[in-house]
């Protein structure tokens, strides 16, 4: 009415509604999406795909693709495999060589080999979890250039399936055919075989079962089952949904207490590894050998993590419950606690489970005093753990954010602040987003509660350029060494959720990035995606309003940050457009964290364009 009734005369027309209601769609649509027509013409010829009619050169350009982008993971994949099959063809060779040959066969030399096999990935599986060792790796060593750490959980899911593979032929061949070929030989046939199993021929399966190579070998069995088992996704992120009691095999927490049985496994292994059948003398009992190394490094991991969670103590600063069933945590900085953006930390909250620890992105910046963290309620842990935190919280007061929210004051006394339950943390640890310094222009995506680790990431760009500049209201002058370190100079953040409250969570930072921000190093991005696209009639109402408010107070409606919220889903393929026009021969990296339904799309489009222009687009994921 302000906009279309200046004289005040309480009324408009209906032209002018109509005007309004038809100009403003269209103004909108072209936020986002600068110079899309001119991008499409500059880029149509090289994105144009052209059908290679040669069988030979369309296989040979596919696998030069593939293995450009993952020439990391195969050669890692290549030597594990190798080390494997070399293992098991040594033994299997061996063996072929003893007496046991001439009664039980190859399926001896095949329970051996796999029995190797096993050995060496029950000793390797330990590596990819030792998270302070892959860390110090990743920041202190260039290692990283030649070693893919993103992919320790991946690798470490893909040597169970090779333990998996080494199990199942040590075990069937051992049950299958070695022994009932055994229980079946003729006195001659066992007379070799006495110095192994003794002068009386075993006369059942009961004979075996009973014995300590055994009865350890099936419990490992059971046990390493049920572990395998509830990791699956289905179990372990709870998509099954089973009557009671069983629904209790379901969640994260089955799944953390199962994992926790590899204590028990470990020491059946080693007892298992050194009453052998077919192997006496102690200096070829090799289990404990392989163990050994793994083992006291994990230990020494787990001491470290204990000792460092205990001797760092942290003090709760402020709570905060969202709309979204999102907890905010702030945390008195340790110490000697130094972190980089892009990083995580373990919280571990003795009032939920004193022995479980979760992984939560750290949304803060590192030269900030304080350490916070926003914990999305996704299972029983982070339900509970809201839970607890509620219990101390109240609705806030005027000009504070959040449903419920509560603050330690300094400047009260002890009895005056409320009592928080008591929190550890532990960390920080690598994660793919902390290389975002590697790059002169990086695009930030965030799905839903994915967006924590950019957060920390814009804040700490924004730090820097102010440090790089010699701010003048800050006092800071400029750094040479901080310039040589840092060589972002331009971040696109996307923000994709579905709940408008979900702007609510990081809306103190989106104002600060867009007031701070001068020279507009960062371009923010919000995506609310319950709202009809930008230009369909069904949302040009809200549409209006959105363009009327933020032109006349500078704040949009939706968000309630001077950010403006586009709606619907981006179109990728334009953002990437519009990246690679503006920003020739260049590499720009590409960090994701969210859900994995965007991975593909995303990780498609940047071959896509690294390929078919001269802009060089590198893609780093974190899933959760």
């Amino acid at each position: 009415m302000e906009e279309l009734d200046p004289n005040n005369l309480g009324y408009i027309e209906l032209y002018n509604l109509e005007m309004l209601l038809l100009q403003a769609p269209s103004q909108s649509m072209g936020i986002g999406t600068t110079n899309s027509r001119n991008l499409s013409q500059m880029l149509s010829q090289h994105l144009r795909p052209t059908a290679e009619p040669n069988p030979l050169r369309r296989w040979y350009r596919r696998a030069s693709y593939f293995l450009e982008d993952n020439w990391r993971r195969c050669w890692v994949i290549l030597l594990w495999l190798s080390i494997c099959v070399g293992l098991f063809t040594w033994k299997f060779m061996q063996y072929r060589e003893r007496a046991v040959f001439k009664v039980m066969g190859y399926c001896v030399c095949v329970a051996k080999g796999g029995a190797e096999t096993l050995k060496f990935n029950m000793a390797l599986i330990l590596l990819p979890v030792c998270r302070n060792t892959i860390t110090w790796f990743r920041n202190r060593t260039a290692a990283g250039r030649f070693v893919p750490f993103d992919d320790n959980i991946n690798f470490h899911k893909v040597i169970a399936a090779g333990i998996s593979v080494g199990a199942g032929l040590h075990i069937i061949s051992h049950l299958t055919c070695d022994f009932p070929r055994l229980l079946h030989a003729t006195e001659e046939e066992y007379e070799p075989m006495k110095r192994f199993f003794g002068d009386d021929q075993p006369p059942n399966y009961w004979w075996f079962v009973k014995g300590t190579e055994g009865w350890t070998g099936l419990v490992m069995l059971v046990l390493m089952a049920i572990a395998f088992t509830l990791a699956m996704p289905w179990f372990r992120r709870g998509r099954l949904s089973l009557p009671k009691p069983l629904n209790r095999l379901t969640g994260f927490n089955a799944f953390w207490y199962s994992h926790h049985l590899f204590v028990i496994v470990y020491a059946l292994l080693i007892v298992h590894g050194h009453f052998l059948y077919l192997t006496k003398k102690w200096q070829k009992k090799s289990t404990w050998m392989y163990l050994a190394v793994p083992m006291v490094m994990y230990a020494c991991e787990r001491l470290t993590r204990a000792l460092r969670s205990s001797v760092r103590p942290v003090k709760i600063l402020k709570v905060a419950v969202y709309p979204g069933n999102v907890l905010s945590l702030h945390f008195s900085k340790p110490q000697g606690f130094r972190y980089k953006s892009g990083q995580y930390i373990f919280v571990n909250c003795a009032a939920v489970s004193p022995f479980q620890w979760h992984p939560f992105s750290i949304t803060s910046a590192p030269q900030d005093d304080y350490v916070s963290v926003h914990i999305r309620t996704l299972g029983d842990w982070t339900r509970e753990l809201k839970n607890v935190f509620s219990k101390v919280c109240r609705p806030p007061t005027e000009g504070k954010s959040g449903l419920l929210r509560a603050e330690y004051d300094r400047d009260v006394g002890a009895m005056s602040n409320p009592s928080f339950p008591k929190v550890l943390i532990d960390g920080p640890y690598g994660a793919p987003a902390q290389d975002y310094k590697q790059y002169d222009i990086v695009l930030l995506v965030g799905l839903g509660i994915g967006a924590t680790p950019m957060i920390s990431i814009i804040k700490d760009i924004i730090n820097n350029m102010k440090r790089l500049e010699g701010d003048v209201e800050s006092g800071n002058p400029g750094d040479a060494s901080t310039s040589a370190s840092f060589r972002t100079r331009r971040a696109y953040f996307y923000w994709v959720t579905r709940e408008q409250g979900s702007f609510e969570w990081f809306r103190g930072v989106m104002d600060e990035i867009a007031e701070s921000d001068k020279k507009s190093v960062i371009e923010l991005h919000n995506y609310c995606t319950s709202v009809y696209e930008d230009g369909d009639a069904r949302s040009a109402l809200i549409a209006m309003l959105q363009s009327l408010n933020h032109a006349k107070n500078g704040v949009d409606i939706v968000s309630g940050t001077r950010v403006k919220t586009h709606f619907a889903r981006p179109n990728w393929r334009n953002v990437y457009k519009r990246i690679a026009l503006n920003h020739r021969e260049q590499r720009v990296g590409v960090f994701y964290c969210g859900a994995p339904v965007l991975t593909k799309e995303l990780r498609d489009l940047a071959q896509d364009f690294s390929r078919k222009t001269n802009t060089k687009f590198e893609f780093h994921k974190e899933n959760f």
